[in-house]
């Protein structure tokens, strides 16, 4: 659970402002040797060169974000605001993601304080500039990108049009809803992964303990999972494996950001195996346009732009075209459409993110970050993996 500190060599007078009052406070702490054996075990085991070992932090989290999901649900449950018999509507799925995102913001507050960040949420890859900017860029980029891959499904026969399915008022009604949905899921899934997890990673894992969750990852799938779906998380596991391993046998400074990559794509692409219609490419682009999101992190300096980009894929996909969404169709959408043809290009029932065509439009998101962002980024003072994790 004691993650190690994999830049234990890193000087207090290294760290961000925010950091550095953690990093001497418990050096201070552990180098007392006025306090008993007991204590000084305890600080150890608990505290590292940042303060709260990752991961502390990490199951704290957990056990808060987990708890409170519990409460919230039920009181939702009680004022009849989510109904378990509900399936893939727009109410189910608003205030569904609500129950999530309450008690995570309530979670990332309560680790915010212990970690000595006065409860700033912000500080987990949430800072930058231009967040509301960037936040849009991501929208739109979401938007062309799902519009990109229905556009090439439909070009080759593997998708087909059919007639719009509302009318009136009630376009601007569920499009308003699913787009308050869809951005709840954009908050949660990003809070979680590229947010909270992704920064909390990066200063705390090394290569070794990269290994070690991501082959956890893969053993419980294989000894619990059925299905060919889990193989896109084998699949991801395996190609992070090496580039990983290179540098960590190089010692490439800031690394562990990248070893953090690693992790959390895989473990995106483990939750999702739990949806109903997934095929394995489907899990594979899952983990895949997360690493994608973990570079938007890298070169813009937050995630805001992975979180405009996430929520304005899934309403396009759901609401605007009507397409599956591992394998359900939403009720209240505009535009309908099918699949047709062979599901390795189709997508068959898991709809468009099963077809392998999602893939190339991964790798294209991919380039046209690092080309439009990473540029302008080295332009600028260069900004250090520590900070990128703190926000």
């Amino acid at each position: 659970m004691a993650l190690v500190d994999p830049e234990a060599r890193t000087t207090e007078s290294s760290l961000p402002a925010e950091h550095a009052d953690d990093a001497v406070g418990s050096s201070h702490a552990q180098a007392n040797e006025t306090e008993p054996l007991e204590t000084r075990i305890l600080l150890g085991i608990l505290l590292g060169r940042k303060g709260l070992r990752a991961g502390w932090s990490i199951a704290l989290f957990a056990g808060v974000y987990f708890l409170l999901t519990a409460l919230v649900g039920s009181i939702f449950l009680d004022l009849h605001l989510i109904d378990p018999r509900d399936h893939f509507t727009a109410r189910a799925a608003l205030f569904g993601e609500l129950v999530s995102f309450l008690a995570m913001v309530a979670a990332g507050v309560v680790v915010a304080l212990v970690e000595r960040k006065r409860g700033n949420v912000l500080a987990y890859n949430l800072g930058g500039p231009n967040r509301a900017w960037r936040f849009f860029e991501g929208w739109v980029a979401g938007f062309i990108a799902l519009s990109g891959l229905v556009g090439m499904l439909a070009w080759g026969g593997w998708l087909h049009f059919g007639p719009v399915a509302l009318s009136g008022g009630q376009i601007f009604q569920y499009a308003a809803l699913w787009g308050i949905a869809f951005l709840l899921v954009g908050f949660v899934e990003e809070g979680m992964f590229r947010c909270f997890l992704l920064a909390t990673l990066t200063r705390g894992v090394n290569f070794w303990w990269a290994l070690g969750m991501v082959g956890a990852i893969c053993l419980y799938l294989a000894l619990t999972t059925k299905g060919n779906a889990v193989w896109g998380v084998y699949l991801l596991a395996l190609l992070g494996l090496v580039p990983c391993l290179l540098l960590h046998v190089n010692k490439v400074e800031g690394s562990n950001f990248w070893q953090a990559a690693w992790v959390t794509s895989a473990l995106f692409g483990f939750v999702h195996t739990g949806n109903n219609g997934e095929n394995w490419i489907g899990i594979f682009a899952a983990a895949g346009i997360g690493f994608a999101f973990v570079v938007s992190v890298r070169v813009t300096g937050s995630a805001w732009w992975a979180i405009g980009c996430h929520a304005a894929w899934d309403w396009t996909e759901t609401f605007f075209y009507g397409a599956a969404d591992s394998g359900n169709v939403a009720t209240g959408h505009y535009l309908t459409t099918a699949p047709a043809g062979s599901a390795l290009w189709s997508g068959g029932t898991d709809g468009p993110e099963g077809s392998v065509l999602v893939l190339a439009v991964i790798v294209m998101l991919i380039v046209a970050l690092v080309a439009i962002y990473g540029r302008a980024r080295d332009a600028r003072d260069p900004v250090p993996v520590n900070e990128l994790a703190a926000g």
